[in-house]
């Protein structure tokens, strides 16, 4: 028997939605993301490779503590660290807390623009700072920047680390982009040159996550040929993020107090204490509790619901990039003939109420979306989703041939019967959306027939026999995202990515367009931001006229924070942006 969802069942599913569908590993991974398939399961909680332990330093001294008190707010996580030296670290828990006491060049607002951290400004073409072939760029540092132990950040940290990623024998995790630098370079203390060889338009979102202290770092290299089995990967204690690292209990808590010595000012915050709990309803009592002041990826039980908002909690949603929608399956020989006209892929989109869809299974929380670019600037201006126009949909399909002449409720054209396979995951929203698509597409004489899979399956590529990968599928559902957000680029529809020409391809949808191809070349060769801008205007507009994707709704992280967490504002690129000027009440 098929599920019903009616609306008054679905309408607790609402916030769940971030979590059910890209799981609590670092972003909601899938095809094009480095890492795993999308998870629908809870996460586990990760055992360190590491010998579980106790590392501590001595506690920095504040020189001003409030007469109430230090301000201590407190982050609840379900995944322990795996690892604290941002060159090996996995964990989504470990790559979040970078931004506490580590640094970046640059990071990323609640708007998911870039904002300079480590440097005067950020490199541009009318700064100098891009060169005119767009293959270096050249960043000025800030005179002010200091370690937490004082001593001067220089260009030289940058040159350290990235000879550290690239090297062999430090067994990084991955050493893109680095893998596309020619070199790097301090010609004086406050410059620092990346040479790419060619011009890399990512750059911005892809380089300088994170540093290593050189002075701290070499010596151990120098000794030991790595860095692998440095203490300081556990206990990175010195840093030069707003806190300062204290202490880290496996499966227990990690404590950071306030860098006296932050070049924009001590934090408001005295200490920044995280807590790893065991799982979702672990993070609900914390929250309630006031044991922790603030978690991510909340929901994972339509039981929470309820319990969050007796607790009078904020949530907070943040737009890391994810969309979930359609892709339709459009090899020119082997995809269903119907797909194959870009008028049915038209009455698709608008036979599709996704307004409806929204409100039963999302409580209207979310909206729907036209492109992979929604509320960015590369989106083409004027681009609306597509409206639900079921009248103008039966028009379409009859302009293309597409009749029920037997009146059996399904079109048909040459022999051949509009029946569709939609696949995607096992996840619960995902199978009632299925049935409520069915319906809606049933109404202009459209036939669904449904597929699930685990997602460790779903998500298989072209060589492992995945069905979307290979084929088996006319439409297939997830939540995509751009490769290296919130730069746009994407592989998705590039010739050079069809599986059956590239095993590990990235173009499931098996589109070849050779103008939309010449438009996502161009654009990974464009460095100044107008250029590239108006390039992804037309790939924008391309892609959402020929409804080569189909979006749904937008998908972002969702934060819970108690009303005494004051200040605080989330990126979903590099959430913890703003936390100096967080701020607790007592």
């Amino acid at each position: 028997m098929t599920r019903k969802f009616t609306p008054g069942v679905i309408l607790i599913y609402i916030l769940m939605i971030s979590l059910a569908l890209a799981g609590c590993t670092p972003g909601k991974q899938t095809p094009g993301i480095t890492g795993s398939p999308v998870s629908t399961q809870a996460p586990a909680q990760e055992t360190l490779a590491a010998t579980p332990g106790t590392v501590t330093q001595e506690p920095a001294q504040p020189t001003s503590i409030p007469s109430g008190g230090p301000k201590i707010a407190t982050i609840a996580f379900v995944q322990d660290f795996d690892i604290l030296n941002p060159i090996y670290a996995q964990a989504l828990s470990s790559i979040y807390t970078q931004q506490i006491w580590n640094c970046r060049a640059w990071d990323f607002d609640d708007q998911n623009n870039p904002q300079p951290r480590l440097v005067k400004e950020i490199p541009s073409i009318q700064n100098g700072g891009i060169s005119s072939d767009g293959r270096v760029i050249t960043m000025k540092l800030r005179d002010d920047i200091l370690w937490s132990d004082g001593q001067p950040i220089t260009a030289q940290d940058f040159v350290f680390t990235y000879q550290m990623i690239i090297d062999p024998d430090n067994g990084v995790n991955s050493t893109i982009p680095y893998d596309q630098v020619e070199n790097v370079s301090a010609p004086d203390e406050r410059t620092v040159v990346v040479t790419f060889k060619q011009p890399y338009a990512a750059w911005l979102s892809a380089l300088w996550h994170s540093l290593l202290p050189a002075h701290i770092l070499q010596p151990v290299f120098e000794s030991q040929g790595t860095l692998q089995n440095a203490e300081w990967n556990r206990a990175p204690t010195v840093g030069c993020g707003p806190f300062v690292f204290q202490s880290w209990e496996s499966g227990q808590s990690a404590r950071f107090v306030a860098n006296e010595r932050y070049w924009f000012g001590r934090p408001k915050l005295d200490e920044v204490m995280i807590r790893f709990v065991a799982d979702d309803t672990a993070k609900v009592q914390a929250l309630q509790s006031g044991q922790a002041d603030l978690s991510v990826f909340l929901i994972n039980s339509a039981l929470y619901v309820q319990d969050i908002r007796n607790a009078g909690l904020t949530l907070i949603p943040a737009n890391s990039g994810y969309s979930e929608g359609w892709f339709f399956y459009l090899d020119p020989t082997n995809s269903h003939p119907a797909l194959r006209d870009v008028n049915v892929r038209q009455a698709i989109a608008m036979a599709l109420n996704r307004d409806r869809i929204i409100q039963d299974l999302l409580g209207g929380g979310q909206k729907p979306v036209a492109t992979y670019w929604d509320n960015t600037p590369y989106m083409a201006p004027g681009l609306k989703p597509w409206s639900y126009d079921p009248d103008k949909a039966r028009q379409l399909l009859d302009q293309a041939g597409w009749i029920d002449s037997d009146g059996n409720g399904t079109r048909e054209k040459d022999g051949v019967d509009l029946v569709l396979t939609h696949g995607t995951t096992t996840n619960e929203i995902r199978q009632a959306i299925q049935q409520l698509a069915k319906a809606q597409l049933a109404e202009v004489g459209i036939t669904l027939e449904l597929l699930n899979y685990d997602s460790g399956i779903f998500f298989q590529g072209y060589n492992e026999g995945g069905p979307a990968a290979t084929g088996q599928l006319d439409i297939f559902q997830y939540a995509p995202r751009t490769k290296n957000y919130p730069d746009p680029g994407t592989n998705d529809f590039l010739c050079s990515q069809i599986p059956s020409a590239n095993e590990l391809g990235e173009n499931w949808s098996w589109v070849c367009d050779e103008a939309l191809d010449k438009l996502l070349q161009l654009q990974a060769t464009q460095i100044d931001f107008q250029e590239r801008q108006q390039t992804f205007h037309q790939i924008s507009k391309m892609i959402f006229d020929n409804v080569y994707f189909l979006g749904l709704w937008s998908d972002p992280d969702l934060w819970a924070a108690t009303p005494r967490l004051h200040n605080v504002r989330l990126s979903g690129v590099t959430p913890f942006f703003n936390i100096a000027e967080w701020d607790i009440s007592p």
